[in-house]
């Protein structure tokens, strides 16, 4: 059984308070409740307005200094909200690492909303996605697994793949593989990107134009600068034929020239992203539902016709 990480140190409310009461204190009384547990970072409500969000493992710690550090900048180009911190904290009252105090968005995981009524929000996400994907400076963080040319995630895709029991079309996986992997590389200069866009990270909102509209788009601990097509995997991830259609349309027709050469390959690199993505979720998500669904769908859509 492949299971999410377990964490490096516990996330309590007390240990919250405790890191809140010592560096944020006008905030250490306000009501506190634990609103996620993800593989990286524990997210604790605070009051109705904000949010807590402590590395849980020390892989992630570094994460955090990443948002914390750009982030801001997403948030100044972002159509739509994002969870740039409002604090920023530092290890103390027995906790190793840095911590964030971040905006509260409200929205409804777009896990919770079906494919189809998903596919409203695919300009808007195409939208978010051509203003955040500008050149990025050259002190921008590299991820080392995201963003990267797709033949450095070779060995992980294909080592996954080697359950054919976990996935029965492997073979039809393999040949979607390596054909990804003779796309042209991406060429022009290294943009920001979000790094994990899939559904979980994305919330919706009623609208009276339609079942769903783009809320906010959250977790960046990803974050980094590269080959955008890490982001395009959402079409695979997210939606479906419809929606992907919609979402790919208003992608390529705005914004091209600044992301510099990403119609050549751009869109194939993407869908091998979407795979990197998708098998990590299958293959490390037995005691996560959502993760483990959300890898199935794509995969499933991948093997479209």
């Amino acid at each position: 059984m492949a299971l999410m990480p377990a964490a490096d140190v516990d996330i309590t409310e007390d240990l919250v308070r405790r890191l809140l009461a010592a560096q944020a204190p006008a905030l250490a009384a306000e009501p506190l409740e634990l609103a996620a547990n993800g593989w990286d970072n524990a997210v604790y409500r605070l009051g109705s307005t904000r949010a807590v969000r402590l590395p849980r493992r020390e892989a992630a710690a570094e994460l955090v200094l990443r948002e914390q550090r750009w982030l801001p900048g997403y948030a100044r180009r972002s159509p739509v909200p994002v969870p740039a911190p409002v604090y920023a904290g530092r290890p103390d009252a027995g906790y190793p690492w840095h911590w964030s105090v971040i905006p509260w968005l409200e929205g409804t995981s777009a896990t919770q909303v079906s494919p189809e009524k998903r596919t409203p929000a695919a300009e808007q996400l195409a939208a978010f996605l051509t203003a955040i994907h500008v050149p990025a400076p050259a002190a921008a963080p590299v991820n080392p697994v995201r963003g990267v040319p797709l033949a450095s995630r070779s060995a992980a895709v294909l080592e996954r793949l080697e359950d054919t029991h976990g996935y029965p079309e492997a073979a039809r996986l393999r040949s979607l593989w390596a054909a990804a992997l003779e796309a042209p590389p991406h060429s022009g200069p290294a943009v920001w990107f979000h790094g994990d866009l899939h559904p979980a990270n994305v919330l919706l909102r009623d609208s009276p134009d339609g079942p769903a509209a783009l809320a906010a788009v959250i977790d960046f601990g990803d974050l980094g600068a590269g080959d955008p097509a890490v982001d395009l995997a959402v079409a695979w991830l997210m939606f479906d034929g419809a929606g992907r259609r919609r979402l790919m349309a208003a992608y390529s027709a705005a914004g091209s020239g600044q992301r510099g050469g990403w119609e050549r390959g751009g869109w194939e690199r993407a869908r091998g992203w979407a795979l990197v993505l998708a098998t990590a979720m299958l293959s490390n998500s037995d005691d996560n539902p959502v993760m483990l669904e959300t890898g199935r769908f794509a995969v499933r859509q991948l093997l479209r016709p």
